[in-house]
């Protein structure tokens, strides 16, 4: 299987899909300390709502399948705003790699220091940076 290409941050595209703002804004609300005032709240009515309803399996029976659905969904929602943010990270690395590659790179051909040539590749090895990713498109070391 070959590797999936790491994208640098000038090639990630800005446009997000609707599902991912939709699990961006309940990640947003989820996060905040009134949603969890309005979830103790919530507990807080539904506590008593067993006095309301006779048959003890039924009450619990309905509110185990409400609360797996829920926590079923959230945490869909909570994984996807986590991959995403991952990523962003995850590219936002990748890049300040590259310039530091490039600077290593610079400094190699500006000096006699070759032990940083043998940095720069051991540097884009270590985070997967490909000689084609440089953000100095005149890279002397590639991998």
């Amino acid at each position: 299987m070959g590797e999936k290409p790491v994208l640098m941050p000038s090639e990630v595209s800005d446009r997000v899909g609707v599902f991912d703002r939709f699990a961006g804004g309940a990640a947003h609300i989820a996060s905040r300390a009134l949603f969890f005032v309005f979830c103790v709240l919530l507990i807080t009515i539904w506590a008593p709502s067993i006095l309301l309803i006779r048959d003890v399996d039924t009450w619990q029976l309905i509110i185990n399948t409400a609360t797996t659905i829920i926590t079923f969904l959230m945490v869909a929602l909570l994984q996807n705003s986590q991959t995403r943010s991952d990523q962003a990270v995850q590219h936002k690395l990748n890049a300040i790699a590259d310039g530091l590659s490039d600077l290593m790179v610079h400094l190699a051909d500006n000096t006699e220091e070759r032990d940083l040539e043998r940095d720069v590749i051991e540097l884009r090895d270590a985070v997967g940076l490909e000689g084609h990713e440089s953000t100095s498109h005149n890279t002397r070391v590639s991998t």
